[in-house]
């Protein structure tokens, strides 16, 4: 014990000057002409915060919550029970979102990160650069009531034009909408499976059989319907076309 105290000690002052220059790292540098530069290890620490933020930004910004809540309903139509599972469930969603978000994040690419990393722009130009293409995707997919509903809910008055909606209006606006439609395409998808069931249903009593579960009957006849009719396909198209209608 004595000997890690006193290796405790003899160490301190170096540890001690070698992290003071560390503090001098996170610093921001204003220039004559007033633009703002960050230091390296405070623009490490903005991505890392931003990288923390990513889910939730998957999720308020993009398509993926309108695709898993279709999904989810459609597995729950099926009686599948967890086949597929959700962790295919979220992968088919992802892929499904990059794809529909591709020309959304090349524009976010073309207009923020390659000037940003060209050092044409500063960091808050570039996130101001890189939220204009999402705000568009928004605004097309957005509901005027949603709209109307989260402006009344924050006391803000009328705005002149749709480029003066703020992001923190717009966002919980646009996931109010994406769960709505994606309930509206789950009913949809429900109706076929649940017309199968009550004829499964209607037959079995007819025949006094009572005591067997319809679902075990009805579940054969629902995979074979949907893999008639290429249901995955119908499915996905729908919800990609449901987005650049």
């Amino acid at each position: 014990m004595r000997t890690l105290v006193a290796l405790l000690l003899v160490l301190f002052p170096f540890v001690s000057s070698v992290a003071a220059p560390g503090l001098d790292a996170i610093s921001v540098t204003t220039a004559a002409n007033g633009d703002e530069t960050y230091s390296v290890s405070l623009q490490i620490l903005l991505l890392m915060t931003l990288l923390s933020l990513l889910p939730a930004a998957l999720l308020m910004m993009t398509s993926f919550t309108r695709i898993i809540i279709v999904l989810a309903l459609l597995r729950t139509a099926m009686g599948t029970a967890q086949t597929p599972t959700t962790q295919v469930l979220i992968g088919v969603a992802l892929f499904l979102t990059f794809f529909i978000m591709a020309p959304v994040f090349e524009q976010v690419y073309d207009d923020a990160v390659t000037p940003y990393l060209a050092e044409e722009m500063s960091v808050p130009d570039a996130l101001q650069a890189a939220s204009k293409p999402f705000r568009n995707f928004m605004m097309e997919q957005v509901r005027d009531s949603d709209l109307q509903l989260f402006s009344d809910l924050s006391g803000n008055q009328e705005f002149d034009s749709l480029d003066d909606i703020p992001m923190s209006l717009l966002m919980p606006a646009f996931v109010t909408s994406e769960i709505k439609t994606g309930f509206q395409i789950g009913f949809l998808v429900f109706i076929p499976f649940l017309v199968i069931d009550l004829v499964v249903a209607s037959a079995l009593m007819s025949m006094g059989m009572v005591f067997l579960s319809p679902i075990i009957i009805s579940l054969p006849f629902k995979i074979m319907l949907f893999v008639l009719v290429d249901g995955w396909v119908l499915l996905v198209g729908t919800l990609a076309s449901s987005f650049y209608v």
